[in-house]
């Protein structure tokens, strides 16, 4: 029995069982086994087959944005509008075969975008180059998925299947549960809150699963089996996502605002160019990029050219990107902007920066 019949056997399995305090272990152990078979899915063939056209784009810019979706939803399209690259679009399934880049210039920064080509149903098994398409989505930063509105929710729910089932985590933060293998001394298992979903029974059969008998297990919050599950494959990606529903000129205004008003959506038409600005708003937002423009002494700020970083970032990742010698010569900084108490303020290198902040440095 191949790996694949031994899933589509489990996942049988799991839906024919009740859900209820008797079955609870026997769900769990299922669900320990589909996730081994799911890693084995994805580890490459040992034996090499003939080196084909590469896939992957090497990353550049500032962040990195993939576009997912299912053939002919308008993906080429928006990469044309949003970025001076343009990717062939036309009115029939599978235009694009291979991943084009482009890149969006937003206040001052430079974002990746990557044209992947159409998901099918099944990708996660390899259908349709899906192995090589969903590899790229785990390199990217936020993930937006393009979907049709026409077509309702049926391409959401298939496509976070899909990834779900290759271990991508779409808007979720990753569990607080610390897990550590050990030599010897058994399983000690500890938590701090009163859990529901998971007993130290189950989590003895996860772990024996995965031929683990010696561990440390801590739950600081009350986790599910998948999650716990997640914490030992320890591959996992969690990451922000963004659906994107296009095609809303040919709905109705009741359902164009249902889809507006759910979690982590937006609507936008590529045909008509509509919503794009408020789009990008968005997305800056899911990528947690800040702005800080630099000031010589007695100079007005440089404010062309901004130093593009990640929102929570110190005065020391400012000296490190201006120069790696600047933070061993740093004697204080002077920042203007929101992150001070007044302006400016002598602040030292653990001094955390926000949005559109002005920094002067001074060296010892």
């Amino acid at each position: 029995m191949g790996i694949l019949e031994k899933i589509a056997e489990i996942e049988r399995e799991i839906s024919r069982t009740q859900k209820n305090k008797a079955t609870e272990y026997h769900l769990g152990l299922l669900k320990a086994k589909l996730a081994k078979y799911r890693a084995q899915l994805l580890e490459p063939s040992k034996s090499a087959g003939a080196k084909g056209e590469g896939f992957d784009v090497m990353k550049s810019g500032d962040a990195r944005v993939a576009l997912i979706g299912f053939p002919s939803v308008g993906k080429s399209t928006f990469l044309s509008l949003m970025t001076s690259t343009a990717s062939e679009a036309a009115s029939y399934e599978f235009t694009t075969l291979t991943c084009i880049p482009g890149v969006i210039e937003y206040k001052g920064a430079n974002i990746q975008l990557l044209d992947l080509p159409g998901i099918i149903e099944g990708a996660a098994q390899g259908k349709g180059r899906g192995r090589q398409v969903i590899a790229v989505a785990r390199t990217a930063d936020v993930v937006i998925m393009m979907l049709d509105a026409t077509k309702g929710d049926v391409q959401r729910e298939l496509l976070e299947k899909e990834l779900e089932s290759v271990g991508i985590r779409l808007n979720r933060t990753k569990p607080n549960i610390y897990f550590k293998p050990k030599k010897g001394g058994g399983l000690s298992y500890n938590s701090t809150v009163p859990l529901t979903h998971c007993s130290e029974k189950l989590v003895q059969l996860i772990l024996h699963e995965y031929k683990i008998f010696n561990a440390e297990v801590l739950f600081r919050e009350d986790s599910t089996p998948d999650e716990f599950i997640d914490v030992i494959v320890g591959n996992r990606v969690y990451m922000p996502c963004l659906y994107v529903y296009n095609k809303v000129d040919q709905i109705s205004i009741e359902e164009v605002d249902r889809l507006a008003r759910r979690a982590h959506s937006v609507v936008v038409s590529c045909g008509m160019k509509l919503n794009l600005d408020y789009l990008l708003e968005r997305l800056w937002e899911y990528l947690a990029l800040i702005c800080i423009y630099t000031k010589k002494r007695g100079e007005r700020p440089d404010f062309n050219d901004a130093i593009i970083m990640r929102r929570g970032a110190s005065v020391e990742h400012v000296c490190h990107r201006i120069h790696r010698t600047l933070a061993s010569q740093f004697k204080y900084a002077l920042v203007w902007g929101t992150s001070t108490k007044y302006s400016p303020q002598r602040v030292g290198l653990t001094h955390i920066m926000e949005h559109e902040d002005v920094i002067q440095i001074v060296k010892k």
